[in-house]
């Protein structure tokens, strides 16, 4: 007897996980690929990619480094972040410290997030989160900071909610979630440096944000790629800034711990 199309319907579920299980499974390891789990998402670029990487003169993201420039020194609504900052450098530290708590203890903000935020103040009212030129100053940001090491650590005087928030992005980290039933760890810690289709799993460590995408065309942030990520396993996708994506990016930084940040960088 047949199952009914309701039948199927109760089934697809299961198939899908077991599906994704057996895809993970099967993944081939390539001896080519780093497997450490203190390896940065750059070690994972396929040669080309890391060639245009290191050419300045044909590497996308110096366009938007250009971008950056203008925009910090944009004086055309209100005050610059040049008026206010001095050079884009004297904030490198500031860059490795988000995300930070708002000042009542109730949400994370993140870079792009406080970007946002000084844009506004100063007049520049259209913006979002992804918006070009707060991906451009972002860009900018981060680049000023390579180098560093992420230090994300809890204020002082906001212990007991920082630690609530990162608890929070280590059980969202965890957590199995969409349609094929996946954490972030079964790819990120159990499978890296296999094949996925035509990428090559990394660590999913953020030194390496922004980036420019190729598939996307342009930059996106770490809200993005977190994002894509729930898409990927097929998961309800949380809206642009969602508290649960800033606490899985606070877990992120935090498991970076020591490793230098050395984005902005491309990705296929």
């Amino acid at each position: 007897m047949k199952p009914s199309v309701a039948g199927w319907a109760k089934l697809a579920p299961i198939l899908g996980m077991l599906l994704s299980l057996l895809s993970l499974t099967c993944l081939a390891q390539s001896a080519s690929w780093p497997t450490h789990s203190q390896t940065s998402g750059n070690a994972f670029l396929p040669p080309s990619l890391k060639a245009l990487q290191a050419d300045a003169g044909s590497n996308p993201i110096s366009l938007w480094l250009d971008r950056g420039e203008l925009a910090w020194r944009d004086t055309s609504t209100g005050p610059s972040c040049a008026n206010c900052h001095g050079a884009a450098r004297s904030l490198r530290e500031a860059v490795v410290q988000h995300p930070r708590l708002s000042a009542d203890g109730q949400r994370l903000l993140n870079l792009e997030d406080q970007i946002l935020a000084c844009r506004k103040r100063s007049g520049k009212t259209n913006d979002h989160l992804e918006s070009e030129e707060v991906l451009a100053l972002s860009a900018l940001l981060h680049q000023s900071a390579q180098g560093l090491s992420w230090q994300v650590q809890a204020p002082p005087a906001q212990q007991a909610q920082w630690q609530a928030r990162l608890m929070q992005g280590t059980a969202l980290y965890t957590q199995r979630i969409g349609r094929m039933n996946l954490a972030c760890v079964h790819c990120h810690d159990q499978n890296i440096g296999k094949q996925m289709r035509a990428d090559v799993i990394s660590p999913a460590h953020p030194g390496g944000f922004p980036i420019y995408r190729m598939s996307w065309q342009g930059m996106g942030s770490i809200d993005r790629r977190l994002r894509a990520c729930y898409s990927g396993v097929q998961a309800v996708m949380p809206p642009v800034g969602d508290l649960a994506l800033r606490d899985l990016e606070l877990f992120l930084k935090v498991r970076a711990s020591g490793l230098v940040l050395d984005g902005p960088s491309i990705r296929r």
